[in-house]
């Protein structure tokens, strides 16, 4: 069923036109994503549809009384407010009464012998039960404890960038709305709650309309690609790994329809200049057809980066560690850590957020010292650092005046010299966009400035803090590429999935209080090698696959399977009573979100030991 239509949709920002005359419409269950470089106008786009931002020109009409919920890329909050009233921050008599419900368990905790709050809560308890929104309840207590929000009582004022976006992120996902408008959802994510969020909108019931640059997520989530374009929208079926596919098919299409308007035009043109006279209707019919194909030409000009950048000569010694160790008050981040970076090596950092990811970069730059422990940077180490919040970009330079204060001139990878403008040019920052003001750049074009500052500077070791946020699909693909070619070494700290797996060959996974596990291969052997059970366990198993003709033949179980036996058939029903007892203590303590969480991490341990036990029991029964 079509919920929304738009029509003839155009939008101006200055003298350049984002978008004009845009024609589409959005299905109930469409799961959208749109994509396009930077600067091309997506954000405005979406904001026109949420009814956030004015259009210049044409309609977005929604049929019946429907609800749209808007992410932006960074929420504004009354700073002032209760983490919990900004994520509950609907209307509905059902969403109220559970917020009521919240705040009267906080003042009783305060509380905890004032008869008159009891009475609220039991009263409120008594009007949830009558509704049946215990279910709901739980929902809210499982997003909040999946986006790692816990403390609902503190203020906004108290919360990092970061927090604030999950805090409004929690907000639109508890929304009961008809359309859901995502920017950049994950940023600022960790990996596994990215894979929880994932598998929430694959199952969430009504539109979905987001951007993103992350393209596992796209291809996991869409049903349908809209690419936005110089000013055009276009649209595909399908997740992204299908956009690609048919457009390049669109794109062979219209260079061969434009090729034959092109042979038509030129027979059309010669025709003309032979004197023709429009005397006849049919000579007046093709004097119009040559008007006519003469005003269809078509720019198939295409926008690309490159990055054709010289670097400079790497030693053999890179970067060395030895026992560092680093606390920010009660807080480990680094514990006895050592590691030889060596050259041309591609290594990727993750883990969850707040176990010292950045502060390793940080350690390396030298903008912060170890307690304890060396840190050897080899003598011809020039490194650059993409940080997350391009902060040494002064928002009142224009920004060729920023990348001159860095280099007039600029060596390319063939070693010629070219102008700073030039190379701009490059960057796909035009004459006219190359004088407008960092400020008034959007997010995407001043993360890509920022990115083109470090690397003019003939860098040979790249620190990248979550490089892909704010960069588009493009501009990340070429990145990637330009990083095939780069002789130095790469360090990346990124929740990016597919821009691990496409750039990194070793993995350091922060695992908390301080400690850290270091593995070989890119992001999904990481994945893989840690979903198998310990060496030991594979070891064992091996042994056992390799036995298993020989125990085929044979009757009985030995001495020691018999123990294993019983000890596995007295463990099975203790997992399902604990089992049970989880499922009780996570539906009766609901308001211990910290607790809540350890509770579904318990739960998800034990089904697994339940699987690997009840397997290994029928295996023991087969050779009864």
């Amino acid at each position: 069923m079509h919920i929304a239509q738009v029509e003839n949709l155009t939008k101006t920002y200055g003298e350049k036109t984002l978008f004009s005359n845009l024609n589409f419409g959005i299905d109930e269950k469409d799961k959208i994503g749109l994509i396009g470089l930077n600067g091309t106008g997506k954000t405005s786009l979406i904001k026109v549809i949420a009814g956030i931002a004015p259009a210049d020109s044409g309609t977005v009409t929604f049929f019946g009384n429907k609800r749209i919920e808007y992410l932006p890329q960074d929420p504004v909050f009354d700073e002032s407010l209760p983490i919990l009233d900004a994520v509950l921050k609907m209307d509905s008599p059902e969403i109220s009464l559970i917020r009521d419900y919240e705040e009267t368990l906080d003042q009783l905790n305060e509380s905890p012998h004032d008869k008159n709050l009891e009475a609220k809560l039991l009263t409120l308890s008594q009007s949830i039960d009558d509704k049946s929104l215990w279910d709901f309840q739980a929902q809210i207590k499982t997003i909040l404890s999946k986006l790692g929000i816990n403390h609902l009582h503190h203020k906004i004022s108290d919360c990092s960038g970061g927090q604030k976006k999950r805090v409004a992120l929690a907000a639109a996902l508890l929304s009961d709305c008809d359309l859901l408008i995502l920017d950049e959802p994950t940023n600022h994510l960790d990996n596994e709650t990215i894979d929880w969020l994932e598998k929430f909108l694959m199952n969430r019931q009504g539109a979905l309309l987001m951007v993103t640059h992350d393209r596992y997520f796209l291809d996991r989530i869409v049903s349908k690609t809209f690419e936005l374009t110089q000013g055009n929208l276009y649209e595909y079926s399908g997740n992204y790994a299908a956009f690609l596919e048919q457009k390049a098919v669109r794109e062979e299409m219209a260079i061969a329809s434009e090729q034959k308007r092109q042979n038509l035009y030129r027979q059309e043109l010669a025709w003309i200049r032979r004197g023709a006279r429009a005397r006849s209707t049919k000579q007046k019919a093709r004097i119009q057809r040559f008007e006519d194909l003469q005003n269809q030409e078509v720019d198939l000009t295409q926008q690309k980066l490159d990055i054709c950048l010289a670097t400079s000569r790497l030693g053999k010694k890179v970067i060395e560690l030895d026992h560092v160790s680093k606390s920010f008050a009660e807080t480990t981040v680094l514990d006895d850590f050592s590691m030889i970076i060596g050259q041309g090596e591609r290594i990727g950092i993750i883990g969850n957020n707040g176990l010292g990811k950045s502060s390793l970069l940080n350690l390396i730059t030298g903008r912060i010292k170890p307690d304890q422990g060396q840190i050897d940077i080899g003598e011809t180490v020039r490194i650059g650092y993409f940080s997350q919040k391009s902060e040494t970009m002064d928002q009142n330079l224009k920004a060729i005046e920023y990348i001159r204060e860095l280099a007039e001139t600029v060596t390319d990878s063939s070693g010629q010299q070219i102008s700073a403008a030039q190379m701009m040019e490059t960057f796909l920052f035009d004459r006219d966009k190359q004088w407008v003001y960092i400020k008034k750049l959007s997010g995407g074009e001043q993360r890509r400035l920022y990115l083109m500052g470090i690397l003019i500077q003939k860098p040979n070791v790249l620190l990248f803090d979550e490089p892909t946020n704010d960069l588009d699909l493009e501009t990340l693909a070429i990145l990637e590429s330009y990083l095939d070619e780069f002789p130095g070494s790469v360090i990346t700290v990124s929740h990016d999935r597919y821009f691990l797996d496409r750039t990194c060959d070793k993995i350091i996974a922060f695992t908390g209080s301080g400690q850290t596990s270091i593995q070989t291969g890119n992001y999904s052997d990481y994945l893989a090698k840690k979903s198998v059970p310990d060496q030991a366990a594979e070891k064992a198993l091996k042994k056992t696959a390799s036995r298993q003709p020989r125990e085929n033949n044979r009757k009985g179980l030995t001495y020691k399977e018999k123990r294993e036996c019983e000890a596995l058939e007295k463990e099975i029903p203790e997992i399902e009573d604990r089992l049970d007892q989880i499922e009780l203590e996570m539906g009766e303590d609901l308001s211990d979100y910290v607790k809540l969480s350890n509770l579904s991490t318990e739960k998800d341990q034990l089904e697994n030991r339940y699987l690997e036990a009840m397997e290994r029991l029928e295996a023991l029964e087969a050779l009864k």
